[in-house]
């Protein structure tokens, strides 16, 4: 297949690239600048000059294509409205070239956090976040048009060599800085976590053979307790690893407290079911231990 990838120079969207050329298809990839092209370019893959906000361009890919993989979020913007509504444009616009087609779409969106404690499962819907992010409503309602769409739900961590802007790299920010890596209140609160490759892995299989509507859940870990990602960190820094009171979370972590306090394990056990996918990279907390994350602030 020749697969149109957005993002194909990011974090994730270029691991997806090289799982896509490994496995013998052809890739044009999405890129924004220079730099970016010259990245695609390294992969192996055919550059496309354009962004989200270019809709040319996506149509350009999308109809020179056997299907699609949007990766590109503009994660940059503190503007969500404005991301979000780019966001839905983009995948509107590939979704008309590819209407009636049946040609396959893998969107990225999140794993939702429904209820406080509970484990989502692919079968239940997201709900209108705080923060809108319209990529798994806009992606679904492709499936009256003949897209054979589906939902990549990504967990609060994607992690792996390579992360310089995700939530582990803030986390250890944080604890250099107070001297101390902290979790709130006991640390049982859970988030679910992938390696990139991992991910990759799977984005590749939902391009070949996901179903029209299907949601797609790329957990490899269900539920790190936040308190047991603090202690990875501080073993490797050497420095103590503390509680802090949930009323001074939000001043200790920032924006970041917020997350750290919502409970929200995810299940992968249906995708793993339906598309014979396992997670082979080290879990989270041994990648934590490896090192890499670490490294920038030697």
């Amino acid at each position: 297949m020749k697969v149109f990838v957005t993002g194909a120079s990011g974090f994730i969207g270029s691991a997806a690239v090289r799982e896509l050329l490994a496995a013998g298809h052809q890739v044009i990839g999405l890129a924004r600048s220079d730099q970016s092209a010259a990245s695609v370019a390294a992969l192996g893959a055919e550059v496309l000059r354009g962004d989200l906000e270019d809709l040319d361009s996506l149509q350009r890919g999308a109809a020179d294509s056997d299907g699609v993989i949007h990766t590109a979020y503009m994660h940059g913007s503190t503007d969500f409205a404005k991301v979000s509504q780019a966001d839905r444009r983009a995948i509107e616009t590939i979704g008309a070239v590819l209407a009636g087609s049946d040609r396959p779409l893998v969107v990225s969106a999140g794993t939702p956090g429904l209820v406080d404690g509970h484990i989502v499962t692919e079968d239940e819907k997201s709900p209108v976040a705080s923060i809108p992010r319209f990529s798994e409503e806009a992606a679904l309602s492709l499936t009256s048009q003949r897209v054979r769409v589906s939902v990549m739900r990504l967990p609060r961590s994607v992690y792996g060599e390579g992360d310089y802007h995700g939530f582990i790299p803030r986390l250890i920010s944080i604890a250099r800085s107070k001297g101390a890596a902290g979790y709130p209140g006991d640390g049982s609160y859970r988030w679910p976590a992938v390696h990139r490759l991992d991910a990759a892995r799977l984005f590749r299989l939902a391009m070949e053979s996901a179903p029209a509507g299907a949601r797609v859940h790329a957990v490899g870990d269900d539920a790190v307790a936040v308190r047991d990602i603090a202690g990875a960190i501080g073993r490797y820094l050497n420095i103590p690893v503390v509680s802090v009171p949930l009323s001074q979370a939000a001043d200790y972590f920032g924006f970041l407290g917020r997350i750290l306090m919502f409970d929200c394990p995810s299940s992968s056990a249906l995708t793993r079911e339906r598309f014979g996918w396992q997670p082979e990279q080290p879990g989270l907390l041994a990648d934590i231990a490896q090192g890499h994350y670490f490294k920038s602030g030697e």
